[in-house]
C-alpha cells in the first residue's frame, strides 16, 4: 500500500490469526483490525501470521478483515528476526531493525500514522485522551492498562473456549463493571456538572429554589437517568465533532453558580474512561461483543449483573464511524434485552479512602529496621569490583558513541561515561562472541550503543517503551553504521526472544525487579544498576520483600522504609545521611540478590567505580549457578 505522507517509512503490521479455530481471530488482532477500519488507515502492509498452514481461501476468519484490505498470509518461519522475539501484534519499519510490539504500543502508533496522513481527523486524535496518555502507561505498573490490554481480552478468550457458558462471569469484566460505577473525574468538569444540576432543576416536578411537586418515583427515576445520560452523551459526542462546538452561554443562572462544587451532582460514565470515547473503548468493543455473542440466546442472569456494560455497549454505537468500522470487521451489534435504570455512580467514601492510604505511614528513620535485620544476621555486604580499573578509550571512539551526543552537560557526560565503563566492563568479561545482549529500559541507548560498537561480534537489542528515546538511539546507530543492533519499542513482557545477558543502567523502581525476573526466566546473566528505590511498591507481579530471608524478618511497611531512605544518597546531603542511604541501598539489593539465589543464581552486589559517578552507584551482577561469576 502507498502512503499518503511521502516522507513516511513503509511499515508492515503483523497480526496473529488463530490456528485452533476458523471462526474467530485472537482478540488482539480483532482490536487492531477494528482500529484500522475506524481510522480508515492505509499506512501499513498487513501480514497475517499463522502458526499452522492456515492459508487456504475458505476460512471464515476472513470476515473479520476490513473490507478491501490487502493482506498477505505468512508462516511463523517467514517472520523477520526482530519479530520472532516479540509477541504480536507488532509493526516493523522497512529494513526490519525497528519494531513496535504489544497491543497498546501498536494501537497508539496506528493513531499516530493516521494523523500524519490526515491531520484533520479530530475524532482519531481524541482517542488518545487528555494529555494524549490513554493506555500509555505500561501494563507492568498500571492496573488500568493491564486490565484493558491483557486481563479482559484473555478472560473473554478463556470464557469463549468453554464448551458451555454457564460458569461465572469473568472476574475482569466484573472489575470493569465496578469501575463504571465510580464517579467520573474529567478535566474542567465543573461546567458540565452545573449544566446537569440545571437540567435536574428544570425537569417537571422540580422547583428552581428547592421546592418540589410529587411525582411517581419510578417515572422520576427513569426521567433522571434518561436526562442525565443524554446530557453526558451529548457532551461526549460533541467532543468528536470536526467543527468546534460553542456554548450558547458562558454563565449559568445565579442560583446555579452559587452552588458549591462539592454539592454538584457527579457525572456518569458514558465510556470506559469517563465522558469521552478513547482508545480504551476501541480495545473493549471487540472483547465485550465477543463475550455477548458467546452467551447465545439466553444471557439471563449474566447480563443482569452487567447493567453498566450493557449501557456502554449501547453508547458506543452512537459514536460516528463506529457502526461502519465494526460492520466492516464482521462485528454486527446485538439487540440487547431492555433493562431498567442502571445504578448510579457510587460516591467514594473519602474517610475510608483516606484511611486506606494511611495504613502504611512512614514513621521514624531506618535505624530500627536496620537493627532488626542486623539482629537476625542480615547486613549490607558489598563484593569487591572485579574490573574497577577497566575503562574505554573514549577519546578514540566516534562522536555518536559518546553520551555527549545525548545533549547533556560535560559534567554529566563524564559521570555517564564512568557508569558505562562499569557495566560495559562487566559485560565484556561475561560475553562470548555471537551471543545476544539485551539492553532493557534502554532510554536513548547510551549503554546499548557502546556495547554494539565495542563488541561487534555480539548481537545487541534495545528495549524501551518511550518512542522519542528509542528513535534518538536509532538515529545515532544509523550515523555509526552499526548492523548488529535492533530496536524494540515495547513493554518488557512483550519481548520473548532468547538472550544470554540482560543489562540495565538505572532501571527505575520495580523495573530492576522486572529485568531480573526476565533474565532468570531466560536463564541469562544480568548486570543491572538500580535506581529510584523510593518508587518501589507492591504491584500485580511483585511483592516486597522479595526474598524469604527478608520476609521472615520485615513487613512490607518496614521494607518500604528501607526503600524510601535508599533514595537519600544525593551528593548535597550530609555525609552521615548519605552513608545510611548507601546502607539501605545495599539492603534492598541484598533482598533482590537473595531472591535470585533462590532461583539458582549466583549474585553479587557491588559499587560502581568511582562511587562519585552517581548517587545511585550500586551494581547487581548475577549468573545462573552453572556459570562462573567473576
Amino acid at each position: 500500500m502507498k502512503h499518503t505522507n511521502s516522507n513516511s517509512i513503509e511499515e508492515c503490521l503483523y497480526l496473529a490469526v488463530s490456528g485452533q479455530s476458523e471462526e474467530t481471530v485472537p482478540l488482539h488482532t480483532s482490536i487492531a483490525l477494528f482500529l484500522l477500519s475506524y481510522c480508515e488507515s492505509k499506512s501499513f502492509r498487513v501480514c497475517l501470521v499463522s502458526a499452522t498452514s492456515l492459508a487456504g481461501e475458505g476460512h471464515s476468519w476472513r470476515q473479520w478483515l476490513p473490507e478491501g484490505m490487502d493482506f498477505r498470509m505468512i508462516s511463523m518461519q517467514e517472520l523477520p528476526q526482530v519479530i520472532r522475539s516479540c509477541r504480536l501484534p507488532a509493526v516493523v519499519e522497512e529494513g526490519g531493525r525497528y519494531c513496535r510490539a504489544g497491543l497498546a504500543v501498536v494501537l497508539r502508533h496506528i493513531i499516530k500514522r493516521t494523523l500524519e496522513a490526515d491531520p484533520c481527523r479530530k475524532d482519531v486524535a481524541e482517542l488518545l485522551g487528555f494529555k494524549k496518555t490513554c493506555l500509555k502507561a505500561c501494563a507492568e505498573v498500571s492496573e488500568w492498562t493491564r486490565l484493558c490490554e491483557l486481563s479482559i481480552p484473555s478472560a473473554v478468550e478463556d470464557f469463549c473456549r468453554q464448551p458451555d457458558h454457564q460458569s461465572e462471569i469473568p472476574t475482569a469484566l466484573l472489575h470493569l463493571e465496578k469501575k463504571l460505577r465510580e464517579p467520573v473525574r474529567v478535566h474542567n468538569d465543573d461546567k458540565i456538572r452545573r449544566q446537569k444540576l440545571q437540567q435536574k432543576k428544570d425537569m417537571p416536578g422540580a422547583g428552581l429554589q428547592g421546592g418540589s411537586v410529587e411525582r411517581n418515583p419510578e417515572e422520576g427515576a427513569a426521567e433522571d437517568l434518561q436526562s442525565s445520560d443524554q446530557l453526558e452523551l451529548q457532551a461526549a459526542l460533541a467532543k468528536l465533532s470536526v467543527e468546534e462546538v460553542h456554548s450558547a452561554a458562558t454563565r449559568g443562572p445565579p442560583h446555579i453558580r452559587k452552588v458549591k462544587t462539592t454539592e454538584l451532582p457527579s457525572l456518569e460514565h458514558v465510556f470506559a474512561e469517563g465522558l469521552y470515547f478513547t482508545l480504551t473503548d476501541v480495545v473493549l468493543l471487540p472483547c465485550l461483543h465477543q463475550f455477548l455473542v458467546s452467551l447465545g440466546q439466553q444471557p439471563g442472569w449474566m447480563l443482569e449483573r452487567l447493567p453498566l456494560l450493557q449501557r456502554w455497549y449501547l453508547h458506543i454505537q452512537e459514536v460516528p464511524g463506529v457502526r461502519r468500522a465494526a460492520s466492516s470487521c464482521g462485528i454486527h451489534f446485538l439487540s440487547l434485552p431492555e433493562q431498567g435504570p442502571a445504578p448510579s455512580s457510587e460516591p467514594q467514601n473519602p474517610t475510608n479512602h483516606e484511611e486506606e492510604k494511611a495504613v502504611a505511614p512512614f514513621i521514624g528513620g531506618p535505624r530500627p529496621t536496620m537493627t532488626k535485620l542486623k539482629d537476625n544476621g542480615i547486613e549490607a555486604v558489598y563484593s569487591p569490583h572485579p574490573c574497577s580499573s577497566w575503562a574505554l578509550d573514549w577519546d578514540s571512539l566516534p562522536a555518536a558513541v559518546n553520551p555527549t551526543e545525548g545533549k547533556m552537560s560535560n559534567d554529566r557526560a563524564l559521570r555517564k561515561r564512568q557508569q558505562l565503563n562499569n557495566l560495559v566492563g562487566m559485560v565484556t568479561k561475561l560475553a562470548q562472541p555471537g551471543e545476544t545482549v539485551v539492553d532493557f529500559c534502554s532510554g536513548g541507548g547510551h549503554l546499548g550503543i557502546v556495547l554494539a560498537h565495542t563488541l561487534p561480534a555480539m548481537q545487541v537489542v534495545l528495549i524501551e517503551n518511550k518512542e522519542e528515546s528509542l528513535v534518538r538511539a536509532k538515529n545515532r546507530c544509523d550515523e555509526l553504521g552499526l548492523n548488529n543492533i535492533w530496536f524494540i519499542q515495547a513493554n518488557l513482557d512483550y519481548f520473548t526472544g532468547p538472550f544470554k545477558i540482560g543489562v540495565a543502567l538505572h532501571a527505575c523502581g520495580v523495573a530492576t525487579d522486572m529485568v531480573m525476573e526476565h533474565c532468570i526466566k531466560a536463564q541469562a546473566a544480568f548486570v543491572i544498576s538500580p535506581c529510584c528505590y523510593g518508587f518501589i511498591q507492591n504491584t500485580v507481579k511483585f511483592t516486597f520483600p522479595r526474598s524469604q530471608q527478608f520476609m521472615d524478618v520485615l513487613s512490607y511497611k518496614e521494607h518500604m522504609v528501607l526503600c524510601r531512605f535508599a533514595d537519600q544518597t544525593e551528593f548535597q546531603l550530609p555525609a552521615d545521611r548519605r552513608l545510611i542511604g548507601k546502607q539501605c541501598m545495599g539492603l534492598v539489593d541484598l533482598d533482590r540478590a537473595q531472591a535470585a539465589e533462590r532461583n539458582g543464581y549466583s549474585v553479587k552486589v557491588m559499587s560502581m567505580e568511582p562511587e562519585s559517578c552517581s548517587p545511585k552507584n550500586n551494581m547487581v551482577v548475577g549468573v545462573p549457578a552453572d556459570c562462573e561469576l567473576i
